[in-house]
């Protein structure tokens, strides 16, 4: 069964461009457009499509207006096309927030080295998050999950930003509430010694990484690194949001920082980030790679090949939602060095392909759901 697609842009050449490349793939179907955000939220109740591709700015109603709506009265998977801007950025972090699955640039050029690299990320995002919705939820019921006790991002005007939202991902079919949090208060730690927490993400990443970041304490006893696929124009804003957010210091990593302690360093988006050991220390090198032969820019799987020779056994490592394999490489040469892999269970995530190539590898000690992470992870490292 195709992908059905509801394709919503103001732009007529936009759409048609959208259009034709999705139904390169004939697993990919393009089953009607719409041309402002109130047209996308009546044809989202009336076609009830499995994905929605959406812009950011829209006449009569924007594009995040939109997704908050959808999401409340029928919740539906959503890629978000935006503008490789600051303020494009921002909104792009927004849509997250009121419920989107995942984003694109707007200009395809920018998320591939060829045009055909860029038309198969599209044609994949698509697929990946239409797919896991045809597979296991054929008609969604909107139930919503608990709120997220982050604080607030204050605005100059006086308002307040929302941290990005927790909406029912699951698109259960059962009007059932989700489940509680699974019991982890008789999870032991395993007595293990760490001075490094790495943790690689992407699609569903900028969620999954603030569930987890929101609830680990200002004093948690060792540097994080984190790599989440993301474009450049993406990750100083992403970063910045975050350290709002969170009690530990969040920041966009630089070339030359010296980890320290209660510290998660997001590597930018299109370089690469490793660790470095310089007479007794540990320092960042973060890097332009020009190589063709690495996707992924960052890498999980560089950065966590880096800390392996760098902490040897001493790291726990996360691989959370995300499409593809990027982290087994770097989780095996972690492991080999006695260092401790937990992946993501397939219930939470968005896309259940990175931690899936891990666990599936036999490298993860522990498939654990979202919502558990912060804890589990807080009570291993002693804190």
């Amino acid at each position: 069964m195709a992908v059905k697609v509801l394709v919503v842009d103001d732009s007529s050449f936009f759409r048609r461009r959208v259009t034709e490349i999705l139904e390169q793939d004939p697993e990919i179907k393009v089953i009607d457009f719409a041309v402002n955000g109130q047209e996308a939220v009546e044809k989202a109740a009336q076609l009830r499509p499995d994905v929605i591709t959406m812009d950011v700015e829209m006449p009569v109603l924007d594009g995040i207006s939109a997704v908050k709506q959808i999401m409340q009265a029928n919740p539906t998977p959503i890629l978000m096309f935006s503008s490789l801007t600051r303020e494009g950025a921002s909104a792009t972090l927004d849509a997250l927030d009121a419920g989107a699955l995942d984003f694109l640039p707007k200009k395809f050029e920018d998320i591939a080295r060829n045009s055909d690299d860029a038309i198969k990320s599209l044609q994949n995002k698509v697929k990946e998050i239409g797919r896991r919705r045809l597979s296991r939820f054929v008609r969604p019921s909107y139930t919503p999950s608990a709120p997220t006790a982050a604080p607030s991002t204050p605005l100059s005007s006086g308002q307040t930003r929302p941290s990005i939202a927790q909406p029912d991902r699951t698109f259960s079919r059962s009007s059932a509430p989700v489940s509680p949090a699974s019991p982890i208060a008789s999870a032991r730690a395993s007595g293990k010694k760490y001075q490094l927490v790495a943790i690689g993400t992407s699609t569903g990443g900028p969620v999954a990484l603030q569930t987890i970041l929101t609830q680990l304490p200002a004093n948690f006893p060792h540097p994080i690194l984190l790599i989440q696929h993301m474009p450049a124009a993406f990750t100083p804003a992403f970063a910045r949001r975050l350290n709002t957010l969170c009690k530990i210091k969040v920041k966009e990593a630089e070339n030359g920082d010296r980890l320290q302690a209660g510290v998660a360093y997001l590597a930018p988006g299109g370089q690469q980030m490793m660790v470095e050991s310089r007479g007794g220390s540990r320092t960042l090198r973060v890097f332009e790679d020009d190589s063709a032969r690495i996707t992924y820019k960052p890498s999980v799987d560089v950065t966590f090949a880096s800390a392996a020779k760098a902490y040897s056994g001493d790291v726990l490592a996360v691989v959370l939602t995300g499409m593809g394999a990027d982290g087994r490489d770097g989780s095996r040469l972690l492991k080999q060095a006695g260092a401790t892999i937990w992946a993501q269970d397939e219930k939470t995530c968005v896309v259940y392909g990175m931690p899936a190539a891990v666990a599936n590898a036999g490298l993860a000690a522990e498939s654990l759901p979202l919502q558990d992470f912060a804890q589990r992870i807080a009570k291993e490292v002693g804190c």
